[in-house]
């Protein structure tokens, strides 16, 4: 999976930057045209533009992951997901689905309070680490991590002999 990842993340940093360089010599093209055009109205879009582009590069791929925990957290309070959220969103080396739990149990989190200080603190560091490795390295280290320690998570279980559910990674 980590393989994957890490080469799934090179091709789309590739893909990104073929893309912005694209955009560069489209936006000079485009330039006078903008002059021409009438702007576009909505307090509301200006704001959310302003916001999204005071963002860090970072804070703009943790956006993203954030989302995803947050949809996943509002997903376990459905009650008619419960199912679906017990068998393929906790860490259960006992169950019939093993390989998507170990990635997508690394969203679930159960308490809003064990949510919201796991987003705070990867809110906190994504900058850095970001400017570091790069948006798409940065995704695929979070993804490699939850796999991984869901993976350790099995085994623990496996030598203890306690076989109980658990969401996170």
């Amino acid at each position: 999976f980590t393989g994957s990842a890490f080469g799934s993340a090179a091709i789309w940093q590739y893909e990104s930057l073929k893309s912005r360089v694209q955009t560069y010599f489209e936006e000079a093209r485009a330039d006078w045209l903008d002059k021409i055009r009438p702007q576009k109205r909505g307090d509301f879009r200006k704001q959310v533009n302003s916001w999204w582009n005071n963002l860090t590069e970072g804070q703009r791929t943790v956006t993203g992951i954030i989302a995803a925990n947050v949809f996943v957290f509002c997903l376990w309070r459905l009650p008619g997901m419960r199912r679906i959220m017990f068998t393929y969103f906790t860490s259960d080396p006992t169950s019939k689905a093993l390989c998507s739990p170990m990635l997508l149990s690394t969203f679930s989190h159960f308490s809003l309070f064990h949510m919201a200080a796991n987003m705070y603190v990867l809110w906190s560091f994504s900058s850095s680490i970001v400017s570091l490795l790069g948006s798409e390295q940065f995704v695929a280290v979070y993804l490699s991590a939850g796999v991984i320690s869901t993976f350790v998570s099995y085994v623990a279980k496996m030598a203890t002999g306690r076989f109980e559910p658990s969401l996170g990674a």
